[in-house]
């Protein structure tokens, strides 16, 4: 019988963890590249690799007619998105959908109800979940004033649309509320091609908590327990890890029973992320927002749970069901993810590409390190600058964060500079090791003594 074949429409770490993951699985794999990847990692170890455009995005990694092309071409089973470029981009299940071609990830309408955070909001009401005092949609500034008076200052106004913290403002006084009415619309409009807008309640003491949610083809759903992103940096995140630090059980516990009640709602059939925000003043927690793919931090949730969820969300994609039981997950020990970057953080953080002329990974059995580069390897200038996951774990957090420090300092890369210094002075902070932190505190307290060295 012929092994089914997955073509990975990305490319970076996530291609070579899907590689990985479809070997395991006895799946061929066909990576299709632009022109600045054909000598990367991912083409080195997948069995078949198709160039399909120049390193600009658009002609390539975002171009969905010549992607499904070479899924036909190649005889293709299933496409595999990753995350970020069309792995949220309900056009791409829907062109799998019409073709016969399996998609490693939820159905088109489930993408794209989930996919606004309006419609995504309606939804989470539905099904129990609390929500934050907000808006629906809003024309106009007049709507956005008279909702941002009901509701009270701050407010936060947001792109219902995207994510990244792209079409998002804070604003703390009616006096600044029309400019960043136009500014965030704008905004919007240009990355996300929509410029619609919501209003809510901007919570002031915030931590960012994720539950890890599988469904399968038969209503069936579990959780595989919570993440903690606070340490986050305009709104894009920094460290993460499983499980929340300094949270109470009700509140946690709150998140994933609230996560897999959404999830059965809208009948989830793949892997995905409930993301909340909690008010920690309140003690009460909000639904943010779902992430209808495999997201970077998964790995801090594989190594607490022993799951594969790559491998796990292939299986779901192909038909089969839940390979588990929420009574068969167990979560033990402790996991702290970094982003390793290509940025030099003491010059708000600009991207550093160029080759890598060292590159020395941490190891042992406590370390886990995901990535796509090596020695030699060029960082380009066309992509996101992630240049490797660094994750450690422990018996409890605090070993699982002397072997974080421990892999830091034997992580080694020249020839760019890296975030590196950053991460070990954000770990070394006493706030981190005691969990006191919020979705502000990189901005308001990391980066200015960091500055200050």
């Amino acid at each position: 019988m012929k092994r089914k074949r997955v073509l990975i429409a990305n490319r970076g770490e996530i291609a070579v963890r899907i590689i990985k993951a479809c070997e395991e699985s006895d799946l061929e794999t066909i990576l299709v590249v632009s022109e600045a990847d054909q000598d990367s990692l991912p083409a080195r170890l997948a069995d078949k690799v198709v160039c399909i455009g120049p390193p600009q995005v658009t002609q390539s990694y975002l171009n969905i007619p010549m992607i499904m092309a070479t899924a036909k071409a190649t005889g293709a089973d299933a496409i595999h998105p990753g995350y970020g470029f069309l792995a949220e981009n309900p056009a791409l299940p829907k062109a799998c959908e019409d073709n016969g071609i399996v998609f490693i990830g939820p159905r088109s309408e489930t993408m794209r109800a989930l996919g606004g955070k309006i419609s995504a909001r309606k939804l989470a009401k539905e099904c129990g979940v609390p929500i934050n005092e907000g808006s629906e949609a809003l024309g106009d500034v007049a709507e956005v004033e008279a909702r941002a008076e009901e509701i009270g200052y701050p407010v936060l106004i947001k792109a219902s649309a995207g994510g990244g913290g792209r079409g998002m403002r804070v604003v703390s006084e009616p006096k600044g509320l029309k400019n960043a009415f136009y500014m965030a619309s704008s905004e919007a409009q240009t990355a996300f091609g929509d410029p619609t807008l919501f209003v809510e309640r901007y919570i002031q003491n915030a931590r960012h908590v994720e539950v890890q949610v599988l469904g399968d083809n038969f209503g069936r759903v579990v959780h595989l327990g919570e993440r903690d992103c606070s340490s986050q940096r305009r709104h894009q995140k920094v460290v993460e890890e499983a499980s929340p630090f300094g949270l109470p059980d009700k509140l946690t516990k709150g998140m994933s029973a609230a996560a897999v009640a959404l999830a059965k709602g809208v009948n989830y059939n793949s892997a995905g992320t409930v993301e909340f925000l909690v008010d920690m003043d309140r003690h009460q927690f909000h639904f943010m927002e779902v992430n209808t793919r495999i997201q970077v931090e998964h790995p801090v949730t594989e190594e607490v749970t022993g799951v594969d969820l790559v491998r796990e969300q292939i299986r779901l994609a192909f038909g089969h069901s839940l390979s588990l039981k929420q009574s068969d997950i167990h979560v033990r020990g402790h996991a702290i993810e970094c982003r390793i970057t290509a940025e030099d953080a003491r010059n708000e953080f600009m991207p550093t590409p160029g080759r890598i002329t060292r590159f020395v990974v941490p190891n042992g059995d406590h370390v886990r390190v995901d990535t796509h580069c090596y020695q030699g390897y060029v960082i380009s200038p066309f992509y996101d600058s992630l240049i490797a996951k660094l994750i450690a774990t422990g018996s409890d957090r605090k070993h699982a964060l002397a072997n974080l420090k421990a892999a830091l300092a034997e992580f080694h890369i020249e020839g760019v500079r890296s975030n590196i210094p950053f991460l070990q002075y954000l770990i070394d902070r006493p706030e981190f090791a005691t969990g006191e932190i919020n979705v502000k505190w990189i901005e308001t307290s990391v980066l200015p003594g960091f500055l200050e060295n």
